[in-house]
């Protein structure tokens, strides 16, 4: 009788071998299915993927949106109620002022003790500010109130710092991954700050003036307590720092070059915002000008989503020059058809167009700053980010504002053109050819 051929074991080698990389670690982990053959998901369902982030995404972006909405909805209720537009913008500067101030210490405090430790009682301080402006503005309380009210805010933890924190935690060791959620993060900035002004706008103007402040503060405590109760994805606090590892952000090597990127880039935006609205206002179709405006962020949004996509080629210290670059470049084209045609629906467009570099550009300064920030203190690092990004604007809107009274609103286009020529002369000065990444860093 015939021995039985015996069976040989299927060969390791039968099929085709999988790559180790960090991309691949992450389909192997959440995506068994792309060893069939099956197309593989992409990078936004492998991210999404991760245990607690749809949690953690949905409650940041709920606080995060009243960010776009407190400074439209504080210059409605308090022009509507005072009549004066000038009392307005004071009130508003003084709470950016304050922010600038206040925000960097409240994300050490972050890092130290953890985020719903922190972020908690704080977001609660912001809130009993915004309703202590409602309440003065309804009350007709005297001026310095509104002051001291709107400047309380100033405790509103960077929610936006905080998601990146956990991301950068979460996807430790994973650069393509963490890149494609800082891209996510950069597009969800420009979401909120796109939809959160016209909320506002229709929130003041349909039901009552102070309906923005409110229904802003209710979002931000409730976005923030979604936030906070993720506990299984928070970075966990560091509070001794034995290896000397916990150095100011600040005195970090790299981190004031990067902070003097960010102080100018912050120009191109608060210039853009006055200038914009100058422009549509000297057509006499002023009220469209956050349409124009929304149409920028959403350019910006939208190619922050495609780049994190991709797969951007070399390190973050080389692509950031050719970013600014790029986004200089674009910032000729709302220039050119404000002067040479005057066509405000040619403008829109030429401002969806620069928009899209705006988000590769901040998503390579993000990463250089989290790649420079000392460990346990990337919150503080994040908020020093924003903090620059906030002198800049304010910077940029009164030396917008000025060219717009003293000479025109066309020639204020020149303005965040002439801000991004400074971000990339810095740029190029610290990052530039001649430099290599290792000396980059100073």
């Amino acid at each position: 009788m015939p021995h039985p051929t015996p069976r040989r074991p299927p060969s390791r080698t039968s099929a085709p071998l999988l790559t180790v990389t960090a991309d691949t670690l992450v389909a192997a982990d959440f995506t068994p299915r792309t060893r069939t053959g099956r197309r593989p998901p992409g990078p936004y369902r492998r991210l999404f993927a991760v245990p607690g982030a749809r949690a953690f995404t949905l409650g940041n972006l709920m606080a995060r949106l009243p960010m776009g909405m407190f400074s439209v909805s504080a210059v409605v209720m308090i022009a509507g109620a005072r009549g004066s537009y000038a009392l307005a913008g004071a009130v508003t500067a003084t709470g950016m002022a304050a922010t600038a101030l206040v925000a960097p210490w409240t994300a050490r405090l972050v890092d130290r003790y953890g985020q719903a430790r922190v972020a908690v009682p704080a977001t609660a301080v912001a809130v009993l500010g915004s309703l202590a402006l409602l309440l003065c503005v309804a009350r007709d309380a005297p001026a310095w109130t509104l002051f001291a009210s709107y400047a309380a805010t100033a405790t509103t933890p960077n929610t936006g710092g905080m998601s990146r924190a956990r991301w950068a935690h979460l996807l430790r060791g994973d650069a393509a991954a963490l890149h494609t959620a800082n891209s996510f993060e950069q597009a969800a900035d420009e979401l909120c700050f796109m939809l959160g002004p016209v909320l506002a706008a229709f929130l003041c103007g349909t039901f009552f003036p102070e309906a923005g402040t409110l229904v802003g503060a209710v979002l931000l405590l409730t976005g923030t307590l979604v936030f906070a109760a993720q506990r299984s994805t928070e970075p966990p606090p560091v509070r001794h720092h034995a290896d000397g590892s916990g150095k100011a952000p600040l005195r970090a090597p790299g981190m004031p070059s990067l902070l003097a990127v960010c102080l100018a880039m912050g120009g191109v935006f608060g210039s853009m915002e006055v200038v914009t609205i100058a422009f549509a206002d000297a057509q006499g179709h002023r009220t469209a000008a956050g349409v124009v405006l929304a149409l920028q962020a959403a350019g910006s949004c939208v190619a922050g989503l495609a780049f994190g996509a991709l797969r951007p080629a070399g390190p973050a210290e080389v692509r950031l020059p050719w970013c600014v670059a790029a986004m200089t470049a674009l910032l000729t084209l709302p220039l050119l058809a404000a002067s040479l045609t005057g066509s405000l629906p040619l403008l829109a467009l030429t401002l969806l167009i620069a928009g899209m570099a705006t988000a590769p550009t901040m998503v390579t300064t993000m990463t250089l700053v989290q790649s420079r920030t000392p460990e346990g203190r990337l919150n503080e690092g994040m908020t020093l980010a924003v903090t620059g990004l906030l002198g800049g604007i304010a910077g940029g809107s009164a030396v917008g504002g000025w060219t717009v009274e003293h000479v025109s609103a066309t020639a204020g286009y020149g303005v965040p053109v002439t801000a991004a020529a400074v971000t990339l002369m810095i740029a190029l000065a610290v990052f530039g050819p001649r430099n290599s990444p290792a000396r980059g860093a100073r």
